[in-house]
């Protein structure tokens, strides 16, 4: 054999070698492609935009929980024509509403818009487990709504969550939120991006108001955890909006104090078996900051036996595969990783990215010293990462996945839907995405997951 072609099957050996380290066990990029349409605004006079009838009748309806662990529900609505009465009534039927709470209002300026009036109330003393009914708009229009109280925290406590994330307000978007309907969900898990009021002409916060109603017939009846995305900073310096996140915190509460935080921006909730941590992409997280300061007390706070499965939420992903934003969460990353893979979280949950992934359980907290880089290994103590930022928005599909696929990837795919995760006990969860499949839910990624505490066998697929 010659010389040269030593060298050329030498090359091609190393070739070979590099793409094994690249894509290790393939992963699957789906080759399903949506149909060529644009992605299109539903119009304002759209019916789910509608204004409810009646003189200053509530509108927007939203609720979370008002603390940790689901004994108490944080009411939200808005009056647009004159404050209004701000107490709720509460109880176990619409003809036994003999609780009641007094809540707060506020307004906000933004540019040229005046928020109506926005107000929050909280209902406390629930019974876990109890259907509530709950009215508000007394002296004009009263609206009559529903919840019901989450179950007891415990280690063995089924619960299933919707997984959704930037969301906006188009026909893709409505598509997502009734399928979710569809698939019956207890709460949601939002990963930040919910109106997108700012990719209309001067932040044109009449976009918050129709979102908020576009929205209501989900979230006025089982409560949605909120996350901050990019489209929630709301900052504009050049038309002297200066103040981040304004309309975004006036509009929607978190119980932020009653998990020991500073901000309402990043919090904990424990919801059935669940202990879910909420981050915040978009404000500092560097050494000795409130943030960093409040994890680590936090992970520290964390009982598995009690709440058996760990859940982040975040917005901007950590492991991403699409060169839409590519890398844009990695100083995140380098701060907190190391934490989550040493508390062995199980899932963390992102957005930001307008398409689906889901990474098998990769870590980059050890490097990789056989070829020399600092690529993800493999680590059965790291969590799956879900970047579920396909909510359906005015930008669009995300379609431009790297290739090779990396070894981290297990299932990716360029189009919109929704997730689930139904926690079945201590030891195991059913995760799936629901790709919206031009009009008909289609369940196109599903896997089992094993908790990292009670039972970290290899549930990678």
């Amino acid at each position: 054999m010659g010389a040269r072609r030593r060298l050329a099957l030498l090359a091609l050996a190393v070739a070979l070698a590099a793409a094994a380290a690249t894509t290790g066990h393939a992963g699957v990029t789906s080759p399903y492609r949506r149909k060529l349409e644009a992605t299109a605004d539903m119009p304002f006079d759209a019916d789910v935009f509608r204004v409810p009838p009646g003189y200053n009748a509530p509108q927007q309806v939203h609720i979370t929980l008002g603390d940790q662990t689901g004994t108490a529900m944080t009411v939200s609505w808005v009056t647009a024509s004159e404050l209004g009465n701000g107490t709720v009534r509460y109880g176990p039927s619409p003809d036994r509403m003999e609780m009641s709470a007094q809540g707060t209002h506020t307004r906000y300026d933004y540019f040229n818009y005046t928020s109506g009036f926005i107000h929050h109330c909280t209902l406390r003393n629930l019974k876990h487990g109890v259907k509530y009914y709950y009215a508000m708009g007394f002296g004009h229009t009263v609206r009559t709504f529903s919840f019901t109280a989450p179950p007891k925290p415990g280690p063995d406590v089924p619960f299933k969550f919707g997984l959704i994330g930037d969301l906006g307000q188009t026909f893709d978007s409505n598509s997502t939120l009734s399928h979710y309907e569809a698939n019956g969900g207890d709460a949601v898990l939002f990963v930040g991006d919910l109106s997108y009021a700012d990719a209309y002409p001067l932040h044109d916060n009449r976009r918050w108001d129709s979102w908020a109603r576009f929205v209501e017939r989900s979230v006025a009846y089982q409560p949605w955890i909120w996350t901050a995305g990019n489209h929630e900073l709301d900052y504009a310096p050049e038309i002297g909006e200066t103040v981040p996140f304004k309309p975004f915190t006036r509009r929607y509460r978190t119980p932020y104090r009653a998990a020991g935080s500073t901000e309402p921006l990043w919090y904990s909730v424990k919801v059935a078996s669940a202990h879910i941590i909420v981050l915040s992409s978009y404000s500092s997280y560097g050494k000795y900051t409130p943030q960093w300061t409040w994890l680590s007390d936090e992970l520290a706070r964390v009982d598995r036996k009690a709440t058996p499965w760990l859940i982040v939420l975040m917005h901007s992903p950590w492991y991403n595969s699409n060169n839409y934003h590519y890398m844009e969460g990695e100083t995140m990353r380098v701060q907190f990783e190391s934490w989550l893979v040493a508390a062995k979280v199980d899932i963390v949950l992102a957005g930001h990215v307008h398409s689906y992934e889901r990474s098998r359980r990769f870590s980059n907290v050890a490097y990789n010293i056989v070829n020399g880089k600092a690529t993800p290994v493999r680590d059965l103590d790291a969590p799956v990462y879900v970047t579920i930022g396909d909510g359906g928005n005015i930008e669009g599909i995300a379609n431009n996945f790297t290739e090779p696929q990396p070894s981290y990837s297990a299932f990716r795919e360029a189009s919109f839907g929704h997730a689930t995760l139904e926690i079945k006990n201590r030891t195991h969860a059913y995760y799936a995405w629901h790709r919206n499949h031009d009009g008909a839910k289609a369940t196109a990624d599903s896997v089992w997951l094993t908790n990292r505490h009670h039972l970290p066998t290899d549930d990678s697929k």
